[in-house]
């Protein structure tokens, strides 16, 4: 795999499905719907959406999760005073949670009108250094990134712009291909 190189298996940028930094949360659920629908026939949609500045330079990501949490603006600060996100929880303090932060006091459609209102900015991440990697780095250099970092996708630079996504979805299917090409005798057959 150190003769493959990540832009063999990115998804370039002009498929990539992105907004403007004047953007609101609905524009983004739209964009993403819409990069979706062009993907399709392919094995994993996009779950995420690009927030670029006027000179179309990446200014940060938006994931699913990031928009469900912009909808409900306590979980940043339920997240901030106790660093929830790295446990997992039973349903029962998963309960307890929602009652003592009173998440979604208001109602999901009261929520919804203000998805026309939240700007993209607000909630979008900014990726870290981690993120990024030459388009002609090794796929191994890749993984390496992805795993170390929990990253779920890598923004593929050439000449410090940058130019496409290497997908974790994409990375997977890759080494699962790789892997039943080896057929691997599990000791079952010989």
């Amino acid at each position: 795999m150190k003769n493959y190189k990540v832009k063999e298996l990115m998804v370039s940028l002009s498929k990539y499905a992105t907004v403007g930094e004047s953007a609101t949360l609905f524009d983004a659920v739209l964009a993403l719907e819409k990069a979706q629908a062009a993907y399709q026939g392919t094995k994993y949609p996009h779950r995420a959406i690009l927030v670029l500045d006027a000179n179309g330079q990446v200014l940060g990501k938006v994931s699913q999760m990031d928009v469900l949490r912009a909808l409900e603006p306590k979980y940043a600060e339920m997240q901030e005073s106790s660093n929830l996100a790295m446990y997992g929880f039973s349903s029962k303090f998963i309960k307890s949670l929602v009652n003592y932060y009173n998440l979604w006091d208001s109602p999901l459609t009261d929520l919804c009108k203000k998805a026309g209102e939240i700007s993209v900015t607000k909630f979008m991440r900014k990726p870290m250094e981690g993120e990024y990697i030459d388009e002609s780095s090794s796929l191994d250099e890749a993984i390496h990134q992805l795993v170390c970092g929990y990253h779920q996708s890598l923004l593929v630079t050439k000449d410090n712009k940058i130019t496409g996504i290497l997908r974790l979805t994409d990375v997977f299917d890759y080494i699962g291909d790789a892997m039943k090409q080896c057929r691997i005798n599990n000791g079952g057959d010989k």
